[in-house]
């Protein structure tokens, strides 16, 4: 999925504001070696700079990277795949919010996390679980079908686990989870009512690939008047349906 950098930066800045709690479950030590998983733009892998933390972030979309290197030219950043990557020398945490629900091979993506850490080191992540976005990803998909869309299969856009699934697999490659939660946490869409197709958009394009431009804007419209009784407040505020799962992760061995 190609990613607009700046659109993303502008219009969903809520991704890596949200992740400011993750910071705190990290609690990056100074002169730690921190591995930023998924770091999009770059601005929570320059918190973890600025905490003293010597940082370096990855991202699999070379229009994040780029991006990051404009903005912040005195962090480390480089093109990674998230699901098949590898340093020398091993880190002291590894960091990861919102990212590890676009990986559909997670498996491969722990994997690589416990090789780059330490023994000792520290896997501390957010992530979307089982059931994120979930009234959304229905509305999609009864609205496509509605215009004689096939409408595409959640689990292949994003893969939001269970905590019970997750951990498994964590444990299953030889961490200690230390803690995990599974929460709601509903989330302010920017520009109200105008949020929903913003997000689909830039979330769920492929949602609408191979649709005209103008029968999208249509389906969204319907989409969006299906979703306001559960998205909408009395203040004119719209809320996503989000549910996350956060973690710590420790390498024993």
């Amino acid at each position: 999925m190609q990613w607009n950098a700046e659109l993303y930066d502008n219009k969903h800045s809520f991704v890596f504001e949200y992740g400011e709690n993750v910071l705190e479950l990290l609690d990056v030590k100074r002169k730690e070696r921190v591995l930023d998983l998924g770091c999009g733009t770059g601005h929570l892998t320059q918190r973890i700079q600025e905490r003293g933390g010597i940082v370096t972030g990855i991202d699999s979309s070379p229009e994040m990277i780029k991006l990051a290197k404009e903005t912040y030219p005195d962090v480390d950043f480089e093109v990674a795949d998230g699901a098949d990557f590898s340093f020398e020398k091993p880190f002291d945490a590894v960091f990861s919010n919102a990212t590890l629900h676009w990986i559909l091979n997670p498996d491969a993506a722990i994997k690589c996390v416990y090789r780059s850490l330490k023994p000792g080191g520290r896997f501390v992540a957010e992530m979307g679980g089982k059931g994120n976005v979930q009234k959304m990803i229905a509305a999609t998909q009864q609205i496509l079908k509605k215009y004689g869309y096939d409408a595409m299969s959640e689990d292949k856009l994003w893969y939001f686990p269970s905590l019970g699934e997750y951990t498994t697999k964590l444990e299953a490659q030889g961490f200690r989870v230390t803690f995990a939660a599974h929460f709601d946490r509903q989330t302010l869409l920017q520009g109200e009512r105008e949020g929903v197709a913003k997000w689909l958009k830039m979330f769920g394009p492929t949602f609408f690939k191979g649709i005209k431009p103008e029968e999208t804007d249509q389906i969204l419209e319907e989409i969006t008047d299906l979703l306001a009784a559960d998205y909408s407040d009395e203040d004119g505020n719209w809320h996503a349906d989000y549910k996350r799962l956060r973690f710590i992760a420790i390498k024993e061995r």
